[in-house]
This record gives C-alpha cells, structure tokens and sequence, in this order.
C-alpha cells in the first residue's frame, strides 16, 4: 500500500476510486501533470460507460471493456488513441486488485484494434528532379556543390541517411563505405553491418565530381577529417542532424510544398525504381532489406502512381472528375497487379 494514502474501502464509490487511484499514480509513479490530465480524462470516459450501463466499477467485466473498445472504433476514435485509454484503464483495475477490490482484470488481454501502417511518403518524379536540380545561389559554390551532392546521392542510390555519413573519399582499412567512380558503385555499410553495392548514375557522378574538386578548394590541409567524403566548413564529417537540416532547407528553397528529409527520397527511389520495372526484387537488393516483407509496401506505393494514371487517362473514370466506382477501382487494381507480376516465359522454338 502506498505511504501516506489511506487505506481504500470496499464501500467508496467509483468517482472515490478514481480519485483514490489517481493520487497513487500522482505520488508513487510521478508522472507528468499532462499525463495525469489525460488519465483523469480517460478514467471520466470510463466511469461514464460504467454508469450508462448501470453497473459500478468493481462488476465490470472482460465483455464490457471488448464492447466499449467497438463503440469507440466505430465513432471513428484512432486505434493509437484507444490503445492509451486502455493503458489508463488497465493501470486503475491493476491498482484496485492490489488493493484486494477486484479478483481480476477485466481490461486484461483486451487489445486496441491494430493500426494500419502508413505508406511512406514519396516525392513525385518531378518533385525529385526539382529538387536535385535546384541551383541555392545564395551558398557559396561549395555549398552548393556539396548538397546537391548529398541529394543526388540520397534519391539517386536510396542510401539511408547513416549509409550516406559514413561515406569516405576513398577506399580504406576503417573505411565503412566509399563511391567506386571508375566502376559507378557506392560500397555501403547497412544496418546488421551488412555490406551491399548500389549503382551510381551519371547525375549522382557528375555532382560527386563537381563536389570532389569543390571539397579540396575549400578544406585545404587543414582538413578534421581529410577521409570524410561529406564535411562541414571546419573539415568535421557532417552528422545526420546537419543533413537533415540542410535537406529541409533546399526543398523549401526549391519550392516543394512538402518539407523533405533524408528519409523520404530513399522512399522516393524505391518508389520510382519499382514503377519503371516492376521488380521487387531488384528494389529489395538495392535498398539492403532483409526481408522482402519489408519492401512489399512499396507496391502500395507502385498502386497508387497508376491509380492516378488511370484517374487521368482512362475514359471510365472521367465521370464527374470522380473514379468510377465499381468496375473502374477492379480494373485499376488488375492493372497494378500486372504490373508487378512477372512476364510469362517465352514459348520454346521449335527447331
């Protein structure tokens, strides 16, 4: 029993309870008074429920909590948001059994229902291209130079944004990865320390070299880190915080709506490489994932670019500048699905 709480009654009543409960958690778990705010909330929420259906705290059962969780998926409450009001809940029925009031739990194995997975956020091909050509006027030509590289590197190889820091000039024992210019491979360290090669285009080479020749005008020998490929004005090697700032920065200034992290042009590659060739496992490869579980959510991704064709293109779904319901929906959707699907096998010859 926590200290300096008198004991509880089996006769308070359900609002004592609550006040009772609550103080507990006020004194012995310290919590924040935004978070026990919202718990005085969620726990209001509960006892209305229990005295709409006529019944006290201590007689609610696991079929009451299952049956409120419904109402409140239905009245459009988000599965994140009922998942913390059943904390709220699990926590005040914990404590009343600890308190010897309830024999069980009536909120234990009730789960909120599961959230579905947001889709990465992708730029449009356009919007890549917008931004990796963007010419920032206002930086100094090694600036310039410096985060177009970045850019073209992050969207036109889907590195992730630690592959692209640890980046060295050239080759080395303690080197964690390096750009091959002659063969047109960045040699990456992944996550698991896994080791991959990725394709360098010609866009992502010409902006390397371009930042290649800037970089030894500027760090002269002075240089921090002379093997860092990305660095800062004092030669340091430039840390993720610092990309991701200076990413946000070049997309405003490019005139995107969205502001762009790292993140979202790794999306944005996969995205793009899968529309152009259908082939998942190819993307898998390129990106360093595990499993091909992982990149599956990109074909939701490859789906929507064609909803959007066929939104645009095919007379059933000009109606009223609305897609067609029906039909229409099934036909785009068998369209994504042949996209992704691969070719039959040619016919043998027949000598």
């Amino acid at each position: 029993m926590p200290s300096g709480l008198d004991p509880v009654s089996h006769t308070e009543s359900d609002a004592q309870l609550v006040a009772a409960y609550l103080s507990h958690a006020r004194v012995e778990k310290r919590l924040a008074e935004r978070t026990m705010a919202l718990y005085a909330l969620d726990l209001e929420k509960l006892i209305a429920k229990v005295a709409e259906a006529g019944l006290s705290l201590k007689e609610v059962q696991n079929t009451h909590i299952r049956r409120w969780v419904a109402q409140m998926h239905s009245a459009g409450r988000s599965p994140r948001g009922i998942a913390l009001i059943l904390s709220g809940w699990r926590g005040l029925y914990l404590w009343m059994g600890r308190q010897g009031l309830m024999d069980h739990n009536p909120v234990q194995d009730v789960r909120a229902p599961k959230a579905g997975k947001p889709l990465p956020k992708a730029l449009g091909v356009d919007e890549s291209v917008q931004l990796a050509t963007y010419v920032a006027e206002a930086d100094s030509p090694a600036l310039e130079a410096r985060d177009r590289c970045i850019t073209e590197l992050l969207y036109g190889c889907g590195l992730r944004i630690g592959e692209l820091v640890g980046l060295d000039v050239r080759a080395g024992p303690g080197a964690k990865g390096w750009v091959d210019v002659q063969d047109g491979e960045a040699h990456v360290l992944g996550k698991g320390a896994k080791r991959r090669s990725v394709p360098v285009g010609r866009a992502a080479l010409q902006a390397l070299a371009s930042w290649l020749e800037a970089r030894q005008a500027w760090l002269g020998p002075h240089a921090v880190d002379a093997q860092a490929l990305f660095v800062g004005a004092r030669g340091q090697r430039l840390t993720p915080q610092h990309i991701r700032v200076r990413l946000k920065r070049r997309s405003r200034l490019a005139g995107l709506a969205t502001p762009v992290h790292p993140h979202m042009l790794r999306h944005s590659f996969a995205s793009h490489v899968l529309q152009s060739s259908g082939d998942l496992r190819a993307v898998q490869e390129l990106l360093g994932h595990a499993s091909i579980s992982t990149t599956q959510v990109y074909t939701r991704l490859d789906f929507q670019h064609l909803a959007k064709v066929y939104d645009a293109s095919h007379p059933r779904a000009l109606a009223q500048g609305k897609r067609a319901s029906g039909p229409a929906v099934s036909d785009a959707a068998d369209v994504a699905a042949d996209a992704r699907s691969p070719a039959p096998p040619d016919k043998p010859r027949h000598p």
